[in-house]
């Protein structure tokens, strides 16, 4: 392990115990979230006092200076915790509207993350990609600040519909919820796409469809069960339990150094069918189809080129 991946280890080892020991004494969260901070590098202070929302934000709630701030622990994530691979970097538009359509795992929007980490890095016009994450996410204290400071926004079609019209790159994960939820023993077999929201959003505004395939993320948090108790008093669609998660306590919460391999497909251009074409469902689920078909078989083939899942 080198230099900075051991001190990344360490002040993170250290910012869990200081939380949990002031949690242990009857602290509340902010002010033991506050104290917790003291152990960390500056660069991760700074990134945690921005968290109280008095800075500089777009109507979306995107911070740039925030998302830059943050850079070093996404950086760290990318190279040495996940070790992502990175293909078909070519087949995402430089400038004006796309939509990248991958699949989705995990109930935190890490894949989207490290996408949007993937562009910024391995483009030549390098651009902050917009994700749609579920409304539910946005209820949570502290995560859903997060989520906003680096691009999510809440999914909707109206939303996703705005942010194309303004020619931003944005991002959706067609399998809802359903792919979310997968069971371990489930993995990488994609889910239904619905109706196809996201190619009558892209017919309407003439944008490309960019299938992006996402191998990796389904071996972070590998759900064994649920608990739909749990899942009712958060007023989440599910509530995971996975080897460490609770039982851990927040250290159960930290993802697994899996190996990643993320590919963007040849685009599938929609802007010859003109906006009229959204009302064609036989062409919208047609679309739809080719584009689940098109990620379920570049996953079975990075599977392949991956070999193990931790190693």
């Amino acid at each position: 392990m080198s230099g900075p991946e051991r001190d990344a280890m360490l002040a993170a080892a250290a910012f869990m115990r200081v939380l949990r020991e002031g949690l242990d004494t009857g602290l509340e969260l902010p002010e033991a979230l506050v104290r917790s901070t003291r152990v960390l590098p500056g660069s991760a202070r700074r990134v945690l006092r921005r968290l109280d929302g008095r800075y500089t934000e777009d109507e979306w709630g995107f911070d740039e200076d925030f998302a830059r701030a943050v850079e070093p622990l996404f950086d760290f994530l990318y190279d040495h915790w996940w070790r992502v691979h990175v293909s078909g970097m070519h087949n995402v538009p430089g400038h004006g509207r796309a939509l990248l359509a991958g699949n989705h795992a995990g109930i935190l929007p890490w894949d989207a993350t490290m996408m949007s980490i993937a562009v910024l890095r391995e483009h030549p016009l390098p651009r902050y990609p917009r994700f749609l994450v579920l409304d539910w996410a946005f209820e949570l204290p502290w995560v859903s600040t997060a989520i906003r400071k680096v691009g999510g926004v809440v999914a909707s079609p109206y939303n996703a519909l705005r942010l194309l019209e303004d020619d931003e790159l944005v991002a959706v994960f067609p399998e809802g919820v359903k792919g979310t939820g997968k069971p371990f023993s489930e993995r990488y077999r994609l889910q239904r796409f619905g109706r196809g929201g996201f190619v009558e959003l892209a017919l309407r505004t003439g944008a490309p469809i960019v299938p992006v395939a996402v191998v990796g993320s389904e071996e972070i948090y590998p759900m064994l069960g649920q608990s739909s108790l749990a899942a009712r008093v958060l007023r989440a669609p599910y509530f995971p339990l996975t080897p460490t998660f609770p039982w851990l306590g927040p250290l159960g919460a930290v993802p697994l150094p899996s190996k990643w391999r993320i590919e963007f497909c040849e685009p599938i251009p929609t802007a010859g069918y003109g906006a009229e074409a959204a009302e064609d469902r036989r062409l919208v689920l047609e679309l739809s189809e080719q584009v689940r078909a098109t990620i379920q078989q570049k996953i079975y083939e990075n599977l392949v080129e991956r070999r193990s899942a931790f190693v």
